[in-house]
């Protein structure tokens, strides 16, 4: 029985040096676990390709599939689940990222939820929260009390404050702006720009 437990833990244990283990030929490792960085297997350097679990601040180059933390940040581009207080990603994010904060560097593809969004690229999705700000293009919706796009929305905003640099849809509200005053600037409730 004692021989068959050792066994055992000898294998747990192989598997968990796998998991930490860099893929062939890459710089990505499946598991990425950190407590604050820079306290975390693997360092900053790392891709990570399916789990980074940050037990408080975590800070790797790249996390594909799913990003759980409090404090999660990535320095080059995001893919997948983001799940944290505060999401921080520097370059692009594509699939759904949720949290209190959430803020993305470049362009951004899919659903973003949380109490403040700011996306300093291009937006397509849906973008949700109480404060939602996009500063390259809107294709999609906007819903929360305050939403902005700095150039152009091409889709719905709807929320009690829309902005947007030019329309190509609807904004529902009780304060609409269109920037580009084609056809209205400004008109409250229904604002609308084909």
């Amino acid at each position: 029985m004692r021989k068959l437990k050792l066994f055992w833990a000898g294998v747990a244990f192989l598997g968990a040096a796998f998991m930490v283990m860099p893929l062939a030929g890459a710089e990505e490792m499946p598991l990425a676990v950190t407590v604050f960085h820079p306290l975390q297997l693997p360092d900053e350097t790392f891709d990570v390709g399916v789990l980074r679990l940050n037990l408080f601040y975590g800070v790797n180059s790249t996390v594909h599939f799913i990003d759980l933390g409090v404090i999660n940040k990535t320095t080059v581009d995001q893919g997948g689940f983001q799940f944290g207080v505060v999401n921080l990603v520097d370059g692009y994010f594509h699939g759904w990222q949720e949290g209190l904060v959430n803020i993305v560097g470049g362009d951004f593809v899919g659903f973003q939820d949380g109490v403040f969004n700011s996306v300093h690229g291009n937006f397509t999705g849906w973008q949700n929260g109480t404060v939602n700000i996009t500063g390259g293009d809107l294709a999609g919706i906007q819903t929360g009390l305050w939403n902005q796009v700095n150039t152009t929305a091409t889709g719905l905003q709807l929320g009690l404050v829309n902005i947007a640099g030019g329309l190509s849809g609807f904004q529902v509200g009780v304060l609409n702006f269109n920037k580009s005053k084609d056809p209205l600037g400004f008109f409250p409730v229904i604002n609308f720009s084909f």
